[in-house]
């Protein structure tokens, strides 16, 4: 992955734009990634492989209702108490 700074991505856009189209490009700022840029045609396939699993979790929690597979807040939000306190130890 190619990276920029702030500085250089702001001076040399055109140049930032071509590298993108090519590869994910990193911009950095005092060292540190802040961003990422990337073609409108990879962007375009992450949000629809986003979508598709958004719409695969829903159909899941569609089909676990209506097959009684719940649980109620508190004894959902208990459990995730519990996994996130062993996790923080």
């Amino acid at each position: 992955m190619r990276t920029f700074t702030a500085a250089d991505a702001k001076n040399r856009f055109g140049e930032l734009l071509d590298a993108a189209r090519r590869e994910p490009v990193s911009i950095e700022r005092h060292g540190r990634p802040v961003a990422v840029m990337i073609s409108y045609e990879e962007y375009a396939a992450y949000a629809d492989a986003y979508d598709a699993l958004l719409r695969d979790r829903i159909k899941q929690a569609e089909d676990d209702v209506r097959q009684g597979d719940v649980v109620d807040g508190e004894t959902f939000f208990s459990a995730l108490r519990a996994r996130l306190n062993r996790g923080a130890a």
